[in-house]
C-alpha cells in the first residue's frame, strides 16, 4: 500500500508535524468543531488512474518537485481499486445528499490506459451512485497532456461523457521547450494532434491550463493557444513557496502580475470573447461578490480528495510542491471514509476560509478576492501554511488593475445609459 507514512495515520502526523506546525500541531480540532465549526463535504474526487507519464516535464510537480512518492506507486489504479473508490464515493453523496460529484481522470499521464479501460472509473462510480445516491449526478473530466489522444481514445471518452482538459505551455514549439519525454524529446508535436482533434469536437473539450513562463512573451502565449479554439484558458502561477521561491521572485517586484496583466488587456480590449480565462473571469466574480469555484482564489473550503494508485486517499497533489508527504493523510479507501477525511488537519485548515491566513492577511481589503492565495503558495518549511502567498505582491497587482478595469466599464455603461 505504498509509502509507510501513506498507510499510518500516527506516522503521517508525526512526519507533518515536522514540516508544517501549522495546521498540524496549533489547529486545534476538537476545540474548533466545540465551537461549532462544522465540515463541508468533499465534492471533487481526483482519481489518480495512473502514476507514471510519458513525458517528464522538466517543472512537474508529481516527479520534479519536494515528494517522490509516485516511486512507491502502482503503475496503474486496478479495477478492483476503482470499485472500491465508486463505494466510498457514493457513500459519502449519500451521506451529505450531495446533488453532485465531479470525477477529474488524473496521472501521471490518464491516456496511458487502453481505450476500452478508459471509463472504468467513471462508469463503475455512477453504477454505485445509481445504487446509494441516485439524485446525484456526475460530472467528469480527465486531464491529458494530449500526446496520447487519438479518434478511439475520443470516442470511448466521449461514450462515457467525459471531457478532455489539455495542459499546454503554449501554442509554440518554443513555448513548450519544457515539455519533453525521458529521453529530452519534444512533446509538442503530438499534443498539436491531439489538439487538432479535440479542438474538431467541442462537446468534449473542457479548455487549456498553462503555467506562466515568465521567458515567455505573454501576449504572443495567450494568442497562440486560441489557434486551438479553446473554450476555456486557464493560466496558472508556478508551484513554489517561499522555501523554493518562484523564478524572477524579487522583493518590490510583480514580474508574474506585469506578465497577466499583459494577457488581461489583450483579452479585456478585444471587443469579442473568443474564449473564457482564468483566473481574470474569477478574480471578477469575486470582486462582484459572486460564488468562484477555485482553489487558487476567494475563500470557498477546499472539498477535494485525491485518491492514488493503490487506493491510498490524499490531499490535493498541487501539495508535493511543499515537502515530501505534504499530501498524505496516512488513510486509505480499504480502512476510512471520505467523512474521516474531513476531520484531517490539513483539509479542515482549507476550510476555515479567513480564519487559516496569516493576520496581515485577514486585515486586507482584497481577502474576499485573493483568499491568501493558493495554499501551497503559503508554505515555509518549519512553520506551515500560515503566511502570506509568496506571490502576495502579484495578486495584489493583478486583483487591483482587474477592478480598475471592471470599475471603469461599469462607470462607461451607467454613463451610456444615462446619456440615453
Amino acid at each position: 500500500m505504498g509509502r509507510a507514512i501513506t498507510t499510518d495515520s500516527a506516522a503521517a502526523s508525526a512526519h507533518h508535524a515536522r514540516h508544517a506546525p501549522w495546521p498540524y500541531t496549533r489547529l486545534d480540532l476538537p476545540a474548533l468543531r466545540a465551537a461549532g465549526h462544522r465540515p463541508h463535504p468533499v465534492r471533487q474526487f481526483v482519481l489518480k488512474t495512473r502514476s507514471r507519464c510519458n513525458l517528464a516535464c522538466t517543472y512537474c510537480y508529481v516527479y520534479e518537485m519536494a515528494d517522490q512518492g509516485w516511486r512507491g506507486q502502482p503503475a496503474a489504479m486496478t479495477p478492483a481499486i476503482a470499485a472500491r473508490a465508486a463505494r466510498r464515493i457514493a457513500e459519502h453523496a449519500a451521506a451529505h445528499d450531495l446533488p453532485r460529484v465531479d470525477l477529474v481522470l488524473h496521472g501521471g499521464e490518464p491516456l496511458l490506459t487502453a481505450p476500452a479501460a478508459l471509463a472504468g472509473p467513471v462508469d463503475a462510480v455512477r453504477a454505485a451512485l445509481a445504487a446509494a445516491a441516485p439524485r446525484t449526478r456526475v460530472t467528469a473530466t480527465v486531464q491529458t497532456n494530449a500526446t496520447l489522444l487519438t479518434r478511439g481514445r475520443l470516442a470511448a471518452l466521449a461514450r462515457a461523457g467525459i471531457r478532455v482538459g489539455v495542459s499546454l505551455d503554449g501554442g509554440l514549439p518554443e513555448h513548450n521547450a519544457r515539455r519533453v519525454d525521458r529521453a529530452g524529446r519534444p512533446g509538442f508535436g503530438a499534443a498539436v494532434r491531439g489538439l487538432r482533434l479535440l479542438a474538431r469536437h467541442p462537446e468534449s473539450y473542457a479548455g487549456v491550463l498553462c503555467v506562466v513562463d515568465l521567458a515567455q512573451d505573454p501576449v504572443e502565449t495567450y494568442e497562440s493557444l486560441l489557434a486551438f479554439a479553446p473554450p476555456s484558458v486557464g493560466l496558472l502561477l508556478p508551484l513554489a513557496h517561499w522555501s523554493a521561491p518562484p523564478p524572477g521572485h524579487r522583493p518590490g517586484r510583480t514580474p508574474y502580475a506585469d506578465w497577466l496583466v499583459a494577457v488581461f488587456e489583450r483579452w479585456w480590449h478585444d471587443g469579442v470573447r473568443r474564449t473564457r480565462l482564468r483566473p481574470f473571469e474569477e478574480i471578477i466574480a469575486l470582486l462582484l461578490g459572486l460564488p468562484a469555484a477555485t482553489e487558487t482564489l476567494g475563500l470557498q473550503p477546499a472539498a477535494t480528495a485525491v485518491i492514488e494508485t493503490d487506493g491510498s486517499i490524499e490531499q490535493a497533489d498541487s501539495l508535493k510542491s511543499a515537502y515530501e508527504g505534504a499530501a498524505t493523510t496516512g488513510m486509505s479507501l480499504d480502512t476510512h471514509s471520505f467523512d474521516e477525511l474531513l476531520d484531517h488537519p490539513g483539509l479542515a485548515a482549507r476550510q476555515l476560509g479567513r480564519d487559516a491566513l496569516a493576520a496581515g492577511c485577514r486585515a486586507c481589503e482584497l481577502v474576499e478576492v485573493c483568499g491568501g492565495g493558493h495554499y501551497p503558495h503559503r508554505y515555509r518549511a518549519g512553520e506551515g501554511f500560515r503566511q502570506p502567498s509568496v506571490y502576495c505582491a502579484d495578486l495584489q497587482v493583478l486583483i487591483r488593475h482587474v477592478a480598475a478595469a471592471l470599475a471603469a466599464a461599469t462607470a462607461g455603461r451607467a454613463t451610456r445609459r444615462a446619456a440615453s
